[in-house]
């Protein structure tokens, strides 16, 4: 995103406490703009959920709300708004562990991805493209969701988010218990879809690949944002692949891995 051109979503210093009693986040800063991909790193109980469900408008389903600070989509705050409206203002989100109706079929699935839209021939023409994007569920479209394979699931909760027709695509660990060649199809899926013009907040724990997608990453710990920059300059820093990117001696890849670390003074300022 160029310096002076206004972010798609805005995150400006937002606190958020579950059940009257715990910070979950604490004063976090971010933005994405159009056609922009930004990683959100850390390891488990970080906060990066919590901030997806923020900007999503969740937060009241899990007891918790924004205490300070303030989110903007499109130069508007959306604190305080239901999901289906956030939705409607062009904000999507894939759930961890995908959340598809297994139940459904494929097909059904991805028809109710567009339940805050109107437009008959828009819709449509959304279901074909995410069909041409994913052939597997165009083959696969009459089957039951809850058989398809976890990979075949990963690319349906993503179809059904693009019906909705995003500006703004949330991915909490899209990768998440897939196989390495069905991550590697993922990873091209989302930097596509970043391709096509629509701005990604992406969270997973596998750092190299979220970081081989997005222009910028923000790393999160205990609620604090610690480090943020290119995601080139991430990669490159030594202190950053041992401690947060689990790419020490050991050769590890995901923050699973990353077990504890103690911060050096300079970042804890």
């Amino acid at each position: 995103m160029a310096p002076n051109d206004t972010p798609l979503l805005a995150v400006r210093g937002v606190e958020v406490v579950y059940g009257g009693a715990v910070r979950a986040l604490r004063g976090v800063s971010l933005t994405v703009g159009q056609g922009e991909a930004v990683a959100l790193l850390g390891a488990n109980g970080a906060g990066k959920t919590t901030l997806l469900r923020a900007v999503a408008g969740l937060l009241s389903e899990h007891d918790a709300r924004v205490t300070r600070g303030d989110i903007e989509f499109d130069g508007a705050p959306i604190v305080g708004l239901r999901a289906p409206v956030i939705v409607r203002k062009g904000v999507a989100q894939v759930m961890e562990n995908r959340r598809i109706f297994a139940e459904l079929s494929v097909d059904d699935n991805l028809r109710a991805g567009a339940f805050t839209r109107r437009d008959r021939a828009s819709i449509r023409d959304t279901y074909e493209h995410v069909l041409e994007m994913f052939p597997v569920l165009a083959e696969r479209r009459r089957s039951v969701a809850g058989y398809l394979s976890g990979g075949e699931q990963q690319m349906l909760a993503i179809g059904r988010a693009l019906m909705a027709d995003p500006r703004l695509l949330l991915l909490d660990e899209p990768s998440l218990g897939l196989a390495p060649l069905i991550q590697e199809q993922i990873r091209d899926t989302i930097a596509a879809i970043v391709h096509e013009g629509t701005g990604v907040l992406l969270v997973e724990q596998n750092a190299v690949m979220a970081l081989s997608i997005a222009h910028r990453a923000s790393v999160l710990e205990n609620g604090h944002v610690v480090r943020e920059g290119l995601s080139s300059d991430l990669l490159g820093d030594d202190e950053i692949r041992e401690a947060y990117l689990g790419m020490g001696e050991r050769g590890h890849r995901s923050f699973r891995d990353v077990k504890t670390y103690r911060r050096k003074r300079r970042w804890s300022a």
